[in-house]
């Protein structure tokens, strides 16, 4: 097995983006309608090696997935006892999956269960798991999971199509960890959708929150080693036409993952609140976090007031591309 290729470099885009957040705002055809290809300064060739896989124009297509599923679903798998202590069984099939990025974009995405990102999975610290990984697209595949595990579970050796992988190992430690296909080029099989995260809940519960999870990621349309377009869960600006409804006042808890490829770290931005980051010591709260490839951390905050409330990166190319959303807060 040879190792991952290097990503491209990421050379600053030339041409500035059309897109900024008072158009959005302000309610511009361009916000009902999604992004567009010429939006995105790709024309000609790019354009076709882009809609290789079919375009539409005027409103984007039904979804393969829901994204506010992803935000708030949780894979338990299956509890067994096996030799006198507990083991979890989950199943993860990689697969192709056409996914409608934006009006006229449509994207052959390599998913896991069918969305980007993967199924959350959630286990306890004591735990051993097992994942069960089939491949069920046409190009080799594998899973590697962060964390502690023997070099043998490490999931760096491809999984051939129709061929099906086992990983096992206990989870001594909590925390969030990602899970990831690595194969190479690694960037292009993260890019194009096969990564998700493992919870670890500890041996003690946290307090009771509306628990929602948030995973950055991004598209190389044309394979030119850039971005084009981001997403959180997926789908570009999903938070943006469906808000994430909260309430006012409740415990929020946000599981934070950063799998965008091709770019230096990113922030997560929250307008008019501040959060505090879980399992980093005494800290005072603050508006935004910083996060390479891979990185995570978990946030609490609550917000006192009612409103539309946004978030996004601090990369404002980045996040008038598809990285923005909304807090919707109703009264308690």
């Amino acid at each position: 097995m040879g190792q991952p290729s290097p990503s491209p470099a990421n050379a600053p885009k030339e041409t500035p983006s059309p897109w900024t957040r008072r158009r959005l705002l302000a309610g511009s055809a361009a916000l009902g309608s999604g992004l567009t290809l010429a939006a995105l300064g790709l024309g000609g060739r790019a354009q076709a090696e882009t809609l290789g896989h079919g375009a539409h124009r005027g409103s984007r297509k039904a979804l393969p997935f829901d994204p506010h599923t992803c935000l708030r679903s949780f894979d338990t798998g299956r509890l067994i006892e096996e030799n006198g202590r507990p083991l979890r069984l989950f199943e993860v099939e990689a697969r192709s999956t056409t996914v409608p990025l934006a009006a006229d974009v449509l994207f052959k995405a390599w998913t896991l269960n069918g969305r980007i990102p993967g199924p959350s999975l959630r286990a306890r610290q004591g735990e051993r798991i097992r994942v069960v990984f089939r491949n069920g697209d046409s190009t080799s595949h594998s899973l590697h999971f962060h964390g502690v595990h023997p070099a043998a579970m490490d999931g760096i050796d491809p999984i051939l199509s129709g061929r099906t992988a086992v990983y096992e190992f206990d989870l001594d430690r909590a925390g969030l960890f990602p899970y990831h296909c690595h194969v190479a080029p690694v960037s292009r099989h993260v890019g194009k959708g096969l990564f998700g995260l493992l919870v670890v809940d500890p041996r003690t519960d946290l307090p009771p929150a509306d628990e929602l999870v948030l995973v950055m990621g991004g598209y190389d349309l044309n394979n030119d080693g850039r971005n084009e377009l981001y997403a959180f869960n997926g789908i570009p600006d999903a938070y943006m036409h469906q808000p994430i409804q909260i309430r006012q006042n409740a415990l929020v808890r946000i599981y934070l993952l950063n799998m965008t490829e091709l770019e230096s770290p990113l922030t997560f931005h929250t307008h008019a609140n501040q959060f505090t980051l879980m399992g980093a010591g005494p800290q005072e709260p603050t508006d935004v976090v910083t996060l390479g490839v891979a990185e995570r951390r978990i946030l609490e905050l609550r917000y006192p007031f009612p409103g539309r409330y946004m978030f996004h990166p601090h990369q404002d190319q980045i996040a008038e591309r598809g990285a923005m959303g909304f807090f919707d807060v109703t009264p308690t």
